[in-house]
């Protein structure tokens, strides 16, 4: 793997623009991203703009802390593919599994994950590891595991969050081989892209300085 063809590159600030869309899709186009994630405002746009490239367009569902309840998100999925979004980021109700309401947290992914792959569309969800203990996760990893989804994310991807090797390791020792892991956080090196997916991660995500990346594989 070359490190452009697994990063999914993403701008999700409170103040992004029409003008930081285009510039985002740019630059998936230039560099040959497998993916960018864009608010859902976004999503029709994005998908105009990327209509005739390999890229894929991924939208948030619930973000930043799956707060929104059940119908909620499967609403916003539901609008979100008429839009033209093919896969979609949902993040686990926090509340939910911080009550270890567990059967609440999976019904939360088992809906979302149906009506998203009724619709023929991928599923990622995001667990936000560095919230959770190692129990949390793995009990979490059980249920994606039940529910068939297609990626779990180790976190909504701050600017400021370093992805720790060891917690992509966790997922993948919890995870059934046929779910994989997106990695998501501060990327400054192509080294660190190499970490991540040697433990076990296939895609990256998050804050990634393209252009250095360039540099330093030239």
């Amino acid at each position: 793997m070359t490190p452009t063809n697994v990063i999914d590159h993403s701008l999700l600030i409170a103040d992004c623009t029409s003008d930081g869309i285009k510039h985002l899709c740019a630059q998936a186009i230039e560099y040959g991203l497998v993916s960018v994630t864009v608010p859902p405002y976004y999503v029709k746009e994005a998908s105009r703009l990327l209509s005739d490239t390999p890229t894929k367009v991924a939208t948030v569902i619930g973000y930043p802390m799956g707060f929104s309840t059940i119908p909620a998100k499967v609403e916003e999925i539901k609008r979100a593919i008429n839009d033209g979004v093919d896969e979609l980021d949902v993040v686990v109700n926090l509340c939910a599994v911080m009550d270890n309401n567990w059967n609440y947290v999976k019904n939360d992914i088992d809906s979302t994950t149906r009506i998203s792959h009724l619709r023929g569309k991928i599923i990622k969800i995001i667990l936000d590891t560095s919230l959770l203990s190692a129990k949390q996760t793995q009990q979490l990893c059980t249920i994606c595991n039940e529910c068939e989804v297609d990626f779990v994310k180790t976190s909504v991807g701050s600017t400021t969050q370093l992805i720790n090797t060891d917690t992509v390791q966790l997922l993948k020792n919890n995870l059934v081989s046929k779910i994989k892991i997106m990695a998501t956080g501060k990327i400054s090196s192509i080294d660190e892209i190499a970490q991540l997916i040697k433990a076990g991660a296939n895609r990256i995500g998050g804050l990634v300085d393209l252009d250095v990346l360039q540099k330093q594989s030239a």
